[in-house]
């Protein structure tokens, strides 16, 4: 399963050798949600630590990851995988509010308002 997300880049982490055949590296990006900014942690690991090298701290960035989780001695534990990094968009057109004065989220199905006999 695939995702992505743009926001600040905030913080880079240097790459860590976890074992002698396992590196990671860790970044954190501010995604403005309102009046609350989240605070999203991700992972680079083995060959795709260097994604990040080009990207400066303040800049804006898109992630595409992968949820990862796993078990260990009873507890779990998750990880959001990065894979892809890119320059995320400087201008981002914002859609046109509803008539409600609701923004339709992408998952939403556009509303089409026609006389018809339905009854929903």
């Amino acid at each position: 399963m695939s995702f992505e997300v743009e926001g600040k880049l905030l913080k880079k982490y240097d790459t860590e050798n976890k074992t002698d055949s396992f590196q990671a590296r860790e970044f954190v990006i501010e995604i403005d949600s309102g009046n609350y900014p989240q605070f999203v942690k991700f992972q680079l690991v083995q060959d795709r630590c260097a994604l990040l090298d080009p990207f400066e701290e303040g800049g804006q960035i898109k992630v595409h990851f992968d949820l990862r989780g796993r078990e260990w001695n009873g507890k779990y534990f998750t990880n959001l995988n990065a894979w892809r990094l890119e320059q995320a968009s400087t201008a981002q057109a914002e859609p046109p509010p509803a008539e409600d004065g609701v923004f339709p989220t992408v998952n939403d199905e556009p509303s089409v308002e026609a006389d018809d006999d339905l009854p929903f």
